[in-house]
Order: structure tokens, then C-alpha cells, then sequence
């Protein structure tokens, strides 16, 4: 009797009495699937011992996951605006919930991979669901306030991620990180049903499918460059992604620039709140995945913590990034978006420009202030930013709106890991090789150098190495001096190579802060230009919508003339 609402959200004579409680569960829901990125940098090393993923593996097994998610969310938003929101929601979570099941049962990498790339499709389904949902359920007074609780979630759920993929790995393996998404997937599910309106626009006949087809191209075409050329080389296949990404970009913006109803106008791209916004949100994104990456690294295999000491230590970003809400939600009623945005994005620059302090002998309180930091300065900026892209599409085109921010997140997040885990791991290889060579010349012990180019893998493989290299002395050293001073001597040369690795990634991580650092500081400014002033959103929103019901007009007469 109540599991399906009889009257829609956009039907109702006043605000939708359980808007508060259908928020939580479109909270809920956004929290398994960021959850699904976070969790996993925890859970990589049990996977690569298990599945004996390599490097290559691994990196396919994070990314199969965001190619599909990225790519899909346009259309899908489209087609959720048209059909049902809530029925695509619902949906995303039944897909989500059976590709995490069908990954905690895999024992294999390509499994593991395949369930990542379903499980994708299905957050493609939720994440525009989520934000269309609360953007039709709550009324333009409350809008702001529920968007910055959302984006808090989404912040929290970077930080609990570890913490809850951390305590299962105590006890469990790695098949737990899937599972835990199954019961959560159902609880959103039931909640839907009972507490979130069913929503979808009016008067739309036709989806745009080629221009959806065109974005699927040109998105697929560059997350997939931005994973495979930084990590892989840039070979055929990159350059052949590279290409297709630009061409899909060209034909689509083509396409979509004469079509009546386009599945994404986008001359809204020329109203400054909307093009500042959606900037803002990738840089920004850019900053936090890829710190967030290298500092999971740094916790675990330099500082020692274990996966569940690691998400317990990341918990003073998800409390900063309350805060930060809070804050903002008091700052930008009466400065501006634009003096909030600048400002969160000037405090997320300061907080990676911490983190290049970081030496060898940096210990976990070196980490806290730059952690709370960021947190303030993504609840600082974040929230704005989706009320000024929500604003700026019409109420028939919710689904798209949230697509284009969600996109923006993940194409940043992307860029990220890319960017910056490019520079990390080209800073971390050199300054391993110019360790080795150091002590070398000192008249140390050389390393191999079928070890050495092992070890500059990564700073995981390079810990195995020193493990190895330790095990190879004594072995060698024991007929000789017997076991027990043999051990010794292994003991020391696996330290030894133990400093050397933790010396060059702490200096990876400062070099590649420093330029995290610059590449956020020349986005604020960026953004900072090209935000309007105060009360700019609200008239980019109204510009945005009337330059949208043209556009349809145009279409109708079109349509008329041709009959």
C-alpha cells in the first residue's frame, strides 16, 4: 500500500511532507557509490595478493569502474528525467547491489574487472537520480541547504570508505568491501519506495539518443585516455582514444548546437555561473583524488598503519568537511557563491601546499592539519558550486543537470589519479634510482638491477624487494658467518633499501603537492574571473532556462514547418 507513491513530487500542492527523510536515503545511496572508489585503496593490496593482479591489473580493476560510470550518466539522467527518476534510482541500486555480489564471488582479475565496469553503470543510474530527486523534492528555499548536505556525504563518504573497507579487511577478505554494498543497495531500495517521491519531467516526447550515444563516445574516449596514457604509455591505444574523444567532442557539440531538444544545451556553457561551477567542481576534484591517493600510499606503507588504523586517520576530513557545510551555508546567502567558491578553493590550495612539508620522518600529526584543511575546503566550496549547476537546467531536465556535475566530478577525480599518480610515481622511480646510485658511490652495497627496477614499481613492490633482498643475504651470508649474524645482516640490508623507499616516495609526495598545489592555485583563479558577482547565479539560472525554452521553441517551430 505505501510502497509506491500515488501522487508525484511535481504534482503536489505544497513542499513534500518526507522531503528530510527521502533526503537521507538519496544520501544513502550516493554513499555505497563513492564508497565503491574509496574502499577499494584499502582493499588493493589483499587483491593483489589473492588474484595476483599486476600492475596493470590493478590499475583496470579502480578504473573499470569509472569509464562506464562517467560515460553513461548524460543519457541515463536523460532517460531517468523522461521515464522516472526514482525508477532509475531504484534500478541503479538492483544493478549496483548484483554486480557487488557477482565481485565478492570472482576469482579472477578479468571477473573483478567485468563486476567494477556493471557496478558502474549502475552508480551512472543512481548518482544524476540523486541529485534530480532532491532538486524536484525540495522546494528553491531549501534547496541550498539540502545540496550542501549532499555534497557533505560526499565527503564523508571519501573518508569513511577506508574505514569501513579497513574493519572488514580485519577479519575478512577482500570479497567483504563487495559485499558490504548488498545490504545497503536494499535499504536504499526499500526507502525508496517508502519515502521518495516518484518524479519525472513533463511534456518531453523525444530523448535525444544520438547526442546521448555522442557523449557516451567522447566521455568513454577521454577517461579512458586519461587512464590508459599516463599509466600504460602513450601507444595506439591512447592515441586512438585521444582521437575518437575529440572527434565524438566536435560531433557532439555540433549535433547538439542544432537540435531542437539536445540532450545537452550546451550554450550553457556561456553563462559564467554554470562554466565557473562546473570548473570549479573538476579542479577541485583533481586536487582531492589525487591527494587522497598518494595519502591512503603514504599512511599504509610508510607510516605502517594498517587498513583499518588508515580509515580511522582520514576521519578529520569527514568531520572538517561538516564544518566547512555548515559554514558555507552561512557565508554564501550574504558574500556570494563567488567569494565562497574562491575562497574553499584558496583553502583546498593551502592544504595540498602542506602537504609538501613531508619528509621521511613525518609522522601522522603532520598529516592532521592538512586533512582538516581540505575537509573545510570541500565543504566550503563544493555545495555552491551543484546549487549554481542545478539551478541553471529547467525542472524537465533535473536528471541531466545532476549528470553534468557528477561528470565533472569523475572527470576530475580522473585527471587526479592520472596527473597527479603520474608525477608520483615518475618522482618516486627517479628518486629511488638516484638512492641506489648515492649509495652505490658511497661504497655501499649495490642493489640489483633486476631489483632495483622492481622496487621502482611502486612503493609497495619496492617494501617486497627490501623483504627479498634481506631473505637473499642471509641465505648467502649464513654458510659463512652462521645463522645467526647472517640474519642480522639480511636484517640490515632489507632496511637499508626499507629507508630508501620510504625517503623517496615521502619526497614523491611533497614534489607532487607542490604541484597539485600550482594547478589548483591557477584554477581558483581561473574560477575566481569567471564567477559572477553576487546574485549571479540566480540570473545565470534564469538565462540558462529562458535559453532553454528557446531553444525548444526554435524546435516546435521546426517541427511545425516540416508538417
Amino acid at each position: 500500500m505505501g510502497l509506491v507513491m500515488s501522487t508525484p513530487v511535481d504534482k503536489m500542492d505544497g513542499p513534500y511532507t518526507k522531503r528530510w527523510a527521502a533526503l537521507g536515503v538519496l544520501c544513502l545511496s550516493l554513499l555505497i557509490i563513492v564508497m565503491a572508489n574509496t574502499s577499494l585503496t584499502v582493499a588493493a593490496p589483499d587483491m593483489v595478493k589473492d588474484l595476483g593482479l599486476g600492475s596493470s591489473d590493478l590499475q583496470w580493476v579502480i578504473d573499470g569502474y569509472t569509464v562506464p560510470y562517467a560515460a553513461l550518466m548524460l543519457i541515463l539522467g536523460a532517460v531517468g528525467d523522461k521515464y522516472s527518476r526514482r525508477g532509475a534510482l531504484v534500478l541503479g541500486l538492483v544493478v549496483f547491489g548484483a554486480a557487488s555480489v557477482a565481485g565478492s564471488l570472482v576469482d579472477s582479475s578479468t571477473g573483478v574487472i567485468a563486476a567494477r565496469a556493471v557496478m558502474g553503470v549502475g552508480a551512472a543510474m543512481i548518482m544524476p537520480a540523486t541529485l534530480s530527486l532532491l532538486a524536484a523534492t525540495f522546494p528553491r528555499a531549501e534547496r541550498a541547504k539540502a545540496i550542501t548536505i549532499w555534497t557533505a556525504t560526499a565527503g564523508l563518504a571519501i573518508a569513511v570508505g577506508p574505514l569501513v573497507a579497513g574493519a572488514l579487511l580485519e577479519d575478512h577478505g577482500w570479497a567483504s568491501t563487495f559485499l558490504i554494498n548488498v545490504p545497503i543497495a536494499a535499504l536504499g531500495i526499500v526507502g525508496a519506495l517508502l519515502l521518495v517521491p516518484p518524479s519525472k519531467a513533463e511534456g518531453v516526447d523525444k530523448i535525444d539518443y544520438i547526442g546521448g550515444a555522442l557523449s557516451v563516445v567522447w566521455v568513454g574516449s577521454l577517461i579512458y585516455m586519461i587512464i590508459e596514457g599516463p599509466h600504460f604509455g602513450w601507444g595506439a591505444k591512447a592515441i586512438a582514444a585521444a582521437v575518437i574523444a575529440g572527434i565524438g567532442l566536435v560531433l557532439f557539440v555540433l549535433w547538439e548546437l542544432r537540435h531542437p531538444r539536445p540532450v545537452l544545451d550546451v550554450r550553457r556553457f556561456t553563462q559564467r555561473a554554470f562554466a565557473g561551477s562546473t570548473m570549479a567542481v573538476a579542479l577541485f576534484f583533481l586536487a582531492v583524488f589525487g591527494a587522497f591517493y598518494y595519502l591512503t600510499q603514504h599512511l599504509q606503507f610508510v607510516l605502517g598503519y594498517s587498513p583499518l588504523d588508515t580509515g580511522v586517520r582520514m576521519l578529520p576530513l569527514a568531520g572538517a568537511v561538516f564544518v566547512g557545510g555548515a559554514l558555507t551555508a552561512l557565508l554564501t546567502p550574504k558574500v556570494g557563491m563567488k567569494v565562497t567558491v574562491a575562497l574553499g578553493m584558496t583553502v583546498g590550495t593551502v592544504a595540498v601546499a602542506l602537504l609538501t612539508r613531508v619528509d621521511a620522518s613525518s609522522t601522522y600529526d603532520d598529516f592532521v592539519l592538512p586533512l582538516v584543511v581540505l575537509g573545510l575546503a570541500i565543504g566550503l566550496s563544493l555545495s555552491p558550486c551543484t546549487n549554481a549547476i542545478m539551478g541553471s537546467f529547467p525542472e524537465d531536465q533535473l536528471g541531466v543537470g545532476g549528470a553534468v556535475n557528477s561528470t565533472s566530478i569523475e572527470m576530475g577525480g580522473s585527471l587526479g589519479i592520472a596527473i597527479l599518480g603520474t608525477v608520483l610515481a615518475k618522482t618516486y622511480s627517479s628518486n629511488l634510482a638516484d638512492a641506489a646510485a648515492q649509495a652505490a658511490a658511497a661504497g655501499g652495497p649495490k642493489l640489483p638491477e633486476k631489483a632495483l627496477t622492481a622496487a621502482q614499481d611502486s612503493v609497495g613492490a619496492g617494501l617486497y624487494v627490501a623483504q627479498e633482498v634481506g631473505k637473499q643475504v642471509t641465505a648467502g651470508a649464513a654458510p659463512k658467518v652462521g645463522a645467526e649474524k647472517a640474519a642480522a645482516l639480511g636484517a640490515q640490508q632489507a632496511q637499508t633499501v626499507v629507508e630508501a623507499v620510504h625517503k623517496a616516495f615521502s619526497d614523491a609526495v611533497a614534489h607532487t603537492s607542490l604541484v597539485g598545489a600550482i594547478v589548483l592555485g591557477a584554477g581558483t583563479v581561473l574560477v575566481a574571473l569567471l564567477l559572477p558577482g553576487k546574485g549571479g547565479p540566480k540570473a545565470a539560472s534564469e538565462g540558462s532556462q529562458e535559453a532553454g525554452a528557446t531553444v525548444a521553441a526554435d524546435g516546435e517551430k521546426k517541427t511545425e514547418a516540416r508538417v
